[in-house]
Order: structure tokens, then sequence, then C-alpha cells
């Protein structure tokens, strides 16, 4: 067996001894869904899919985009999508990437500079460390939504260099938002540019789906905005919003972007469709909300055994993976695909159950939910 191997296969038994390895599960139709992020149901909407590939059947265009937009993959329809996602977010420009992992990714790596810092909360999501990773600029992270840690961390770099501060408007493992009108006058006070990541806001906050940015009205307060459409929008994709100079910057020095294949005609169609079903259907969101509140008015536990939050995402700390993981088939038994979080992916200790709430729940389902969790942490 080759050195190589023998690395690989001793990792992977570490997994199995800790009891976090992971592996591919299919999702089973069946079961109750309070785990994707599928929050307005877009994704199984049938009538939202009827109208992709009734529109998508009527295009010129070819299948694929052949070769990415500095070659041959540009075209007028993924310029006018650029468009008219800038309007819909109020957002002078966007510039369309093919998630938002990459849009993260490109962003990071290419924009801050060698003297320039990178502040982000400790919570922020994989794409962005990793894209702080391959950046040049000195990295450091700030307590979860500590101003005044924050604070400390401006006060002593002052003036010393381009500071860019990267938040999530909401955090996918905690569902908690973003102090964003106090961070943004921290942010206002010490010439920093705020960079917010609006993986799961899109669509489900602000005019339209324009995101929790723009409900809050401070749009000219951050610097550049990550708009992801594979959450509530239900689809694949992302785009970054900001300003001309941002844009024409990233097309000149981004790596995720010069050099990936762009979208083809079907993904930039279910995009536009998208946006066009949640204008029409803003019921969704109400509905959304009105069961993100049913359920935590049910919800009997203590403040020690739930995270606070108004968003879709529900949080359960169960401390361990295999507490966690037992929740998860004790629930699981009773028709509901609701997925452990475990170490690595959260830290050791910080294990929890994702509970996420959309808009085709039930009301039904939500009690019965309800009921079979304070059930089991009576015992």
């Amino acid at each position: 067996m080759s050195q190589e191997n023998s690395i690989l296969k001793k990792r992977l038994k570490a997994r199995v001894d800790k009891g976090n390895l992971r592996t591919l599960k299919i999702t089973d139709d069946k079961s109750i869904d309070f785990t994707s992020n599928d929050y307005l149901g877009l994704a199984r909407n049938l009538t939202l899919k009827t109208k992709i590939i009734e529109r998508y059947a009527t295009n010129p265009d070819l299948n694929g985009s052949t070769g990415s937009r500095l070659l041959s993959g540009n075209s007028i329809q993924i310029e006018q999508l650029e468009v008219k996602l800038a309007k819909l977010f109020s957002a002078p420009k966007t510039l369309i990437f093919s998630s938002g992992y990459m849009a993260n990714l490109a962003f990071f790596s290419s924009v801050p500079q060698k003297n320039d810092v990178i502040l982000y909360d400790e919570l922020c999501h994989a794409s962005i460390k990793d894209g702080c990773r391959l950046s040049l600029a000195q990295k450091i992270s700030f307590k979860h939504n500590d101003l005044a840690h924050l604070k400390t961390k401006l006060e002593h770099l002052k003036s010393k260099c381009t500071i860019y501060v990267a938040i999530e408007a909401v955090y996918s493992m905690d569902g908690d938002f973003a102090l964003l009108d106090e961070i943004a006058h921290l942010c206002d006070g010490h010439s920093a540019k705020l960079v917010v990541d609006e993986a799961h806001s899109t669509g489900i906050w602000g005019d339209q789906g324009g995101g929790f940015v723009k409900s809050k009205g401070l749009e000219n307060k951050v610097f550049a905005r990550i708009m992801t459409f594979g959450k509530a929008m239900g689809i694949h994709g992302a785009c970054i919003c900001g300003s001309e100079l941002l844009r024409d910057y990233l097309i000149n020095f981004s790596g995720p972007f010069i050099y990936t294949t762009a979208p083809g005609a079907f993904e930039l169609v279910a995009i536009s469709e998208a946006f066009e079903f949640i204008k029409e259907n803003q019921q969704l969101g109400i509905t959304l909300k009105r069961n993100i509140d049913l359920f935590k008015k049910e919800i009997g536990l203590s403040s020690a055994e739930i995270i606070e939050s108004n968003s879709p995402i529900q949080i359960i700390k169960i401390a361990g993976n295999e507490n966690a993981m037992k929740l998860s088939l004790y629930l699981s038994k009773s028709g509901y695909d609701i997925r452990a979080i475990t170490s690595p992916t959260v830290p050791l200790g910080q294990e929890r159950l994702r509970i996420c709430i959309h808009a085709f729940n039930t009301e039904d389902e939500i009690l019965r939910l309800c009921q079979l969790l304070n059930a089991y942490f009576k015992k």
C-alpha cells in the first residue's frame, strides 16, 4: 500500500472512531421535509417548473454557454439578467456566478490586497473562510455578533490599511441575524468596507425577495452583497452586487469568474422566472413567517436547548455527535427528515439539530414535530 493511501485511510478511520464520518444520503421523498433550504418551496413548485420549461423551450440560445464569459460564453441574455437583478437588489451592478460558494471564493480571493485586513465573523460560512485563505490579506476573526469585539479590532487597525468586514445576513448554522444596523454604523465610522453574504435571506426578506440589506434600506452602506439562488429561490447560481468598479475588477482579476464556464440558457431562465414567481406569489413569504411563529410558540424547550431565531433556521443544541444523531433518528422514525449537524461541521460540543421551517409545511406537521421534541426532552 502506498504511503498516500495509508494516510487517506488513517484519516478516514479517525473520523469513524469519532463518529463524524460524512456519507451521502439520498433524500426520502416520503419523509416530511424539515431539513432542506427550500424555504419557500420553489424547488418543488410545479407551476414554476412549468414556467421555466415553457420559456426555455422558446429560447433560441444553445443548451450550453460553450465557454467562459471572456471567451465565447457571454450573451445578451446574461447581461440583461444582470441588469434585472441590479434593479431588483437596488445595486449599481451585479455579476453572476455559478453558486454562492464560487461568488464568495471569487470576492475574497481577489479583492482584498496584500496589505489589507479581512475581519470576519467567526461563524461565517466555509466559502468565506476558504476565500480568505486564498487571499494575500491578513485574516482576523471576531466573536459572533459581538459589537464590542468588532469595535476593538477596528480601533486597533484604524487608518493603517483597507479593512473588509465580512458577515452573513442570516447565519446558516445558528439561524440568527447579523446585527446589521449596528455593524454598518461601525464600519461607516471606521471607513471599513462591509461585505454581506445573503445566502439565507435572498428571496425571503426585502421587496420582491431583494434581501435583508434591502429590507433595512442599507444598500448604500454595504460595499458588496453576495446573493445566492440555491436556497429560498429553489434553483442554482448567485451574483455579487456592487459598484461598476467592483464588477470590472472581478471580471479582470477574479479566477473563479475568469476560468469558469458561463451558465447556460436554462440556468438563466430559471433565475429570471424564480424572481418573477416570488413577485407574483408574495403570500409564500407571509406563510413562511406564520409557520416560523407557530413553531416558536409551540416548542417548549428551555433557552439552554434552543437558539433564539426568527429565521426559518431553528436550532436545538444537543452536545455530542451520537446524541444529535440519536435525536435525528428518533424523529426519522416518525416520518420527519431533520438532520443532525455534527462536529467538525460545528465545533466539538456544539452539535445540534438543524430544523428548517418552510412555507409548505402544514400546521399539523409543525404541531406534531413540536410535540415529539417536547416529549423527547422531557424524558
